[in-house]
């Protein structure tokens, strides 16, 4: 049964969740956390962590994550976790596979149309306000600590990240490293 309901539960979030990965987010959050309880608040947010730092589309490590966990916490064996995750990743990605076949041969022909714009023009801010949810989603205890000390150090952390990023292009690879070992060595 677990299985139907993951299928179904990722088939839903690859269909409407226009915007990429981490426009989805508050979708799966939604559903595996506060709909079916597949998962805690805590567990969410390591998946999430573990999504960004994995190769790959967020949306997609996230389902792969979100399918193993949900299975081995309804009492499967890691053996059967393994069949949770592809079938969520399949899930995820059937939607967009099949749309892509379908719109591929019209969009190249009408993409300078009127109407097709003004879907794109509908669209955009629309993504926005999924990648915000997504944003808001991730500000928790789990993400910023729960007592003052935490919440300073992880914004001190989260700004010293942006500005080494931003400004000086410091490789991202080696700044989730510097920043999981200043976390450590803080905490």
């Amino acid at each position: 049964m677990i299985f139907l309901q993951l299928f179904y539960t990722f088939f839903k979030i690859g269909l409407f969740g226009f915007g990429g990965g981490y426009a989805m987010l508050s979708m799966i959050q939604g559903e595996v956390v506060t709909r079916h309880e597949w998962l805690s608040s805590p567990e969410f947010t390591d998946i999430i962590a573990i999504s960004q730092m994995t190769p790959g589309p967020i949306g997609i490590n996230s389902a792969t994550y979100v399918g193993y966990t949900a299975v081995v916490n309804a009492g499967y064996s890691h053996l059967v976790g393994i069949a949770g995750s592809i079938i969520a990743t399949l899930a995820v990605i059937f939607p967009s596979f099949i749309l892509m076949l379908l719109i591929s041969r019209f969009f190249l022909k009408y993409q300078k149309h009127p109407s097709v714009a003004a879907v794109f023009n509908g669209l955009r801010p629309g993504v926005v306000g999924l990648l915000a949810a997504a944003a808001l989603v991730l500000m928790n205890g789990e993400n910023f600590g729960n007592d003052s000390w935490q919440v300073i150090v992880s914004i001190l952390l989260f700004i010293g990240a942006f500005i080494a990023s931003f400004r000086y292009k410091v490789n991202p690879i080696l700044l989730i490293v510097i920043c999981g070992i200043l976390g450590y060595i803080i905490y």
